[in-house]
């Protein structure tokens, strides 16, 4: 690559380090591999969509089954809800390798403070090991691999009891949110549904039962696959539905199949 000439960093993208990526072409660029006397570029694995609310009983997390690479559907079963200790939940959207090796991260971290320190990691405490372990991931983003954008929920049972619920952003920036969260190539279309419930429904977010909140996350994530294709909503050919599961002061409850699939028949098909 030429050097560049005084001043031309500033005229070529902005005066940071990813616009003169960006202006150079090298921003986002995977990396190539050999190809039987060819290079090709590597189609990551992705997995979308997730979403969460807060709603009478503590946190709802859900998430569709699809993992994808580029036009293809590697997996349909995926699990994109995490269990990481007795009172949180990391939902992933984004590459599962990734993903699935910070929530193991997290687990051991939460474990090691709880048997040294006799007592539960504080919240705050959990919301930013997560940050750090985006952040320390960010130099593959700006290669253009490993991208995660998880959602993290939890109970706080040590401080002010209630329900916690947080979004983030690929460099591991966190938000806490009153009500809701979404993430991945299906997130637009859930937020909208979420919006409109929250806003216009019989009942806000906050105040719908359990049947009620597993009804709306089922019709947002089924709204979601039917414009994005990366979505996998329900499959009711192949009777493939949602992980859902709820975090509260009891703990995590993961919702059995068959359930979601009597409350999917009753509510949404």
């Amino acid at each position: 690559m030429e050097p560049l000439a005084a001043g031309q960093f500033a005229s070529s993208g902005g005066d940071d380090f990813p616009g003169l990526l960006r202006s150079r072409g090298l921003l986002g660029i995977a990396p190539q591999f050999p190809t039987a006397g060819s290079r090709a570029e590597m189609v990551q694995t992705q997995a979308t969509t997730i979403l969460a609310f807060k709603f009478l009983g503590g946190v709802l997390v859900a998430g569709d089954r699809r993992a994808t690479a580029g036009n293809t559907v590697v997996y349909d079963r995926a699990d994109k809800v995490l269990e990481i200790d007795r009172h949180s939940l990391m939902a992933i959207a984004g590459v599962p390798a990734t993903a699935w090796e910070m929530a193991r991260v997290l687990e051991h971290s939460f474990q090691f403070f709880r048997r040294t320190q006799l007592q539960e990691m504080s919240v705050d405490g959990k919301v930013r090991a997560l940050s750090k372990l985006l952040r320390d991931n960010f130099g593959f983003v700006m290669q253009g691999v490993g991208i995660v954008v998880p959602i993290f929920a939890t109970y706080d049972v040590r401080e002010d009891p209630a329900a916690r619920l947080y979004f983030y952003d690929a460099m591991g920036a966190q938000f806490e949110v009153a009500d809701y969260a979404a993430t991945g190539s299906g997130s637009p279309a859930v937020r909208g549904i979420l919006y409109y419930e929250n806003n216009w429904g019989k009942k806000t977010l906050a105040k719908l039962n359990e049947d009620e909140a597993v009804i709306i996350a089922l019709r947002a994530l089924d709204t979601a696959a039917e414009s994005d294709t990366a979505t996998g909503g329900v499959d009711r050919e192949g009777r493939i539905y949602p992980i859902v599961k709820i975090v509260s002061a009891s703990g995590i409850e993961a919702l059995p199949e068959r359930r979601i699939a009597a409350l999917f028949k009753k509510g949404v098909a």
